[in-house]
């Protein structure tokens, strides 16, 4: 038995893939801290987990030792987990988190990690890391004599807080067309120096090349299946090689991770990859990669618990526009 512990929204799509390639005498569980069945009702068996953490992870050990389930992948505040390893081993799950120890969770600063990537080799954007208004101008000014400046907060997750600086933009554009992610330079600048506390960014050199996102299925450290998906304005295409791919099973490899993980990488004006930052979760696209003939969720759930995996039916050339959809919602939760 496997469960699927609270994740991203992509939740419904990793419970999904691992359902259609495992057997049906095995059973599928999933659990969320709010009524959502739309997500858990792909499970066989759905419950609500507790909303405090510390009784979270009691329940979550609870649980698993008294319906004996095997394997239990964690989504989000997967620190809470990862702190209480060896109590799940003792009880013979495998606790999967994306990382092995405490210590890997130092990947989700963005500051260590672009100086590990750099210790390391790994083609990395540069950074400036910056805590205040003064630090924010000098690196500004230091970077844009190079080209365009964006910058991004040290910790975070989907882009959240990303923006293009520019010194000629209107300064009212940022609240006009917001998603657009561009905003005047001294403007920012000024915002940030009010900052009653002020968030860690990232300064960094704008690249102006595509962005891919390879999602990883990974056993301590070895990449066992993967896609990438090399965004076009409003379409992705998929690939299962190339330096960007190169590049993001270098890093999974690196730091040794576990589990199901999504690296980004964004071009260069040349075309060269530079890694932008590593989760240690699935990602929110997981669910297009069957497009592409791999089921992602399946092979990680099928190797763990022993079974045979799904097969692999590379579709050379494909490419998909995302549409929103309405989705049914299951008014009984299973249990």
């Amino acid at each position: 038995m496997i469960w699927f512990l609270q994740g991203q929204s992509s939740q419904r799509d990793v419970i999904e893939g691992a359902r259609k390639a495992l057997p049906p005498a095995i059973k599928v569980y999933a659990s969320h801290t709010q009524d959502r069945p739309e997500i858990t009702g792909m499970a066989d068996v759905a419950w609500r987990e507790p909303s405090d953490p510390a009784e979270r992870v009691e329940w979550v050990l609870a649980q698993a030792k008294a319906h004996g389930i095997k394997v239990i992948l964690t989504g989000r505040k997967t620190a809470i987990y990862e702190d209480r390893r060896a109590d799940f081993e003792a009880a013979g799950i495998d606790l999967v988190t994306g990382v092995r120890s405490p210590a890997g969770y130092r990947l989700d600063d963005k500051t260590v990690f672009t100086a590990e990537c750099q210790a390391a080799g790994l083609r990395v954007v540069p950074a400036l890391t910056v805590t205040n208004q003064e630090q924010l101008a000098k690196a500004y000014k230091a970077l844009a004599v190079e080209g365009p400046v964006c910058v991004k907060p040290a910790r975070g997750i989907y882009g959240a807080g990303f923006w293009r600086l520019e010194e000629d933009l209107e300064p009212f554009y940022a609240l006009a067309y917001p998603d657009n992610r561009r905003i005047n330079a001294r403007t920012f600048i000024d915002l940030y120096g009010a900052s009653q506390e002020p968030q860690a960014q990232l300064v960094m050199p704008y690249m102006p090349g595509a962005e891919v996102s390879v999602d990883i299925v990974v056993e301590r450290g070895e990449p066992i299946a993967w896609v990438g998906r090399r965004k076009h304005d409003l379409t992705q295409s998929f690939e299962r090689d190339g330096p960007a791919v190169e590049l993001a099973l270098a890093t999974v490899r690196h730091f040794g991770l576990d589990g199901i993980i999504s690296v980004q990488t964004k071009d260069d004006i040349s075309g060269v990859p530079h890694l932008l930052e590593v989760n240690l979760r699935y990602s929110g696209g997981i669910a297009y990669t069957p497009l592409a003939g791999i089921n992602l969720p399946g092979i990680f759930a099928c190797r763990r618990l022993g079974q045979p995996e799904p097969a692999r039916n590379w579709v050379e050339g494909m490419q998909i526009k995302i549409i929103s959809a309405a989705v049914p919602s299951i008014t009984n939760a299973k249990e």
